[in-house]
């Protein structure tokens, strides 16, 4: 599948990929040797879960914003719009008060108004 990893290039998952569907470590798949190398957006090299890792400590402020508006997209089930760009911000802000801990990310979206006013709940 050399074309494809090639169109799919600045797909994170390859990072991944020695882990199998229950979260087992492998060095192989149907016999064959696994290729964890895989490239970001902006063309950095990525190999295996610790320059992942490396990559998005780099990146941590855009992650964790992202990270927050698709938790967010999910539990207000809409999209996330302008105007929830400022809440966006302080549920960052706050979390990041704990090294960006998911379970404070969690716990700001839940104290969010969006998500306390959401009728859908």
């Amino acid at each position: 599948m050399p074309g494809h990893r090639r169109c799919v290039s600045a797909w994170i998952g390859f990072s991944l990929e020695n882990f199998d569907g229950s979260g087992r470590w492998r060095t192989k798949d149907a016999g064959r040797n696994i290729d964890a190398s895989g490239q970001l957006v902006d063309g950095s090299p990525i190999n295996g879960v610790v320059s992942l890792r490396e990559a998005l400590v780099r990146y941590s402020p855009q992650f964790v914003r992202t990270v927050t508006e698709k938790l967010l997209t999910y539990a207000l089930g809409r999209g996330v719009e302008y105007d929830d760009m400022p809440m966006v911000r302080s549920i960052v802000r706050e979390a990041g008060k704990t090294d960006y801990r998911f379970s404070e990310l969690v716990l700001e979206i839940i104290k969010s108004t969006p998500f306390q006013m959401n009728r859908k709940i």
